[in-house]
């Protein structure tokens, strides 16, 4: 199935309810994102941790904007994620439809981890979530129009 065709079955099946299935789509991408970056666990390293060292940096800079991506780097953790699911829920306006919609990472060890670095994601984070992006709008097209 081609983008253009997965456009076109997402529109049929929106039944104007256009908002709430982007608004799911978008969410359930940020979603599959941040539970798929791997949280740093020392004891696989070669060197030693910095002293403090916790992992759940890379989940915490997972954030979606609209318009155009964020670029910068938060502090902070979130090793299971969800603090920073919450945000990305929140972010997403009620008019959703035809906005341009991101979820960027600015950390600067994304790309690595993404192309296999983490034996936690061999196989990265944002390839297999594009990857399933036809079924994640019919999904959320379905749960909407039930």
């Amino acid at each position: 199935m081609s983008f253009t065709d997965d456009i076109a079955n997402f529109v049929k099946k929106a039944n104007g309810n256009s908002d709430q299935v982007v608004r799911r789509t978008v969410l359930d991408i940020g979603t599959r994102l941040i539970e798929r970056t791997p949280v740093g666990d020392a004891t696989y390293w070669k060197s030693k941790p910095p002293p403090g060292y916790v992992g759940g940096h890379a989940r915490s800079n997972w954030q979606h904007s609209t318009g155009a991506p964020i670029v910068s780097e938060v502090p902070g953790i979130d090793a299971d994620g969800a603090v920073t699911v919450e945000k990305i829920a929140a972010s997403i306006p009620a008019k959703a439809a035809g906005l341009v919609h991101f979820i960027a990472n600015s950390v600067p060890y994304i790309i690595p981890l993404e192309e296999g670095h983490s034996r936690q994601a061999p196989f990265g984070m944002v390839g297999l979530t594009v990857v399933e992006f036809g079924g994640i709008v019919n999904a959320a097209a379905q749960a909407v129009n039930k």
